[in-house]
């Protein structure tokens, strides 16, 4: 069985924690190369930014984040299935019902 693609949701949480980091650096670098940056005109300015971080997040930075996500999710599934199976084994202990062979 194929993996399901993650939720729409989840992909737009991923995209923003992924790029209002890069975002926030490039503005910031912007803003200290301010003799530079400062004359360029606003579509300037944006374009050159966007040019760096869209890249950078579609390429390297989302994939990582993405994978983590996954690898928690799925970790977080298996714990509440142990519990699951932790629990039905004491309720069935306390039931009576469970023997040990």
């Amino acid at each position: 069985m194929p993996a399901r693609a993650p939720s729409i949701h989840l992909r737009v949480v991923v995209t923003w924690v992924s790029i209002f980091p890069l975002v926030t650096v490039g503005m910031t670098v912007m803003t200290l190369s301010g003799p530079i940056t400062a004359t360029w005109p606003t579509w300037l300015r944006a374009l050159s930014l966007t040019g760096v971080v869209v890249p950078t997040a579609v390429y390297f930075v989302v994939p990582r984040v993405l994978a983590l996500s996954v690898r928690w999710t799925i970790w977080r599934r298996r714990r509440s299935a142990a519990a699951e199976s932790c629990e039905s084994l004491q309720a069935a202990r306390a039931k009576g019902s469970y023997s040990h062979q």
